[in-house]
């Protein structure tokens, strides 16, 4: 399978660079491998936003009607045109520092482990997976923990208590 796609990391918030020196290749690297694992060639354009609870507070009250800061927000975009000269917008997926650090805290995890988990889980909301019911959650955890497999990182749902924060959060 071929793998054509453009993965921009945006650093809207420069405290990410201190906690996880790594970050942008890290994204780049976990979004890769969930286009990849996606099941069909993707093509397209996709960002990756690390921004701060504040972003992610104002993007959750204004696109899901939740007055609070989450943790990662995916937002797929318009499918492919008519256009071919145009470039395909896979979507948007962001992400909170202040979240990530706390919950990676809180589950005993590294943040560079939980960012990486959390790029992985947004990228497959953006290329249409998600978690709605019991058998496409454990669809989609069974791929995340397969594409975080591939990249050296445990799985994230088998130390961590029903209502994983990634679980509902994109």
């Amino acid at each position: 399978m071929s793998l054509a796609a453009d993965i921009a990391v945006a650093v809207l918030d420069e405290a990410w660079l201190a906690a996880v020196p790594d970050a942008v290749e890290r994204c780049r690297k976990a979004a890769a491998a969930a286009l990849a694992a996606h099941g069909a060639p993707v093509a397209g354009e996709l960002t990756v936003a690390l921004a701060d609870d504040a972003m992610l507070r104002r993007l959750n009250r204004e696109h899901r009607g939740q007055d609070k800061p989450t943790n990662v927000l995916a937002f797929p975009l318009a499918e492919p045109g008519d256009d071919p000269a145009l470039p395909v917008l896979l979507g948007d997926v962001v992400i909170a520092r202040e979240t990530v650090l706390r919950e990676a805290r809180d589950q005993g995890k590294s943040a560079a482990d939980h960012l990486t988990h959390l790029v992985v889980h947004g990228t497959l909301h953006v290329l249409g997976h998600d978690h709605d019911g019991e058998a496409e959650a454990a669809r989609m955890e069974a791929l995340e923990t397969r594409v975080l497999a591939g990249l050296g990182i445990a799985d994230p749902y088998r130390a961590v208590p029903a209502g994983d924060a990634a679980r509902g959060a994109a």
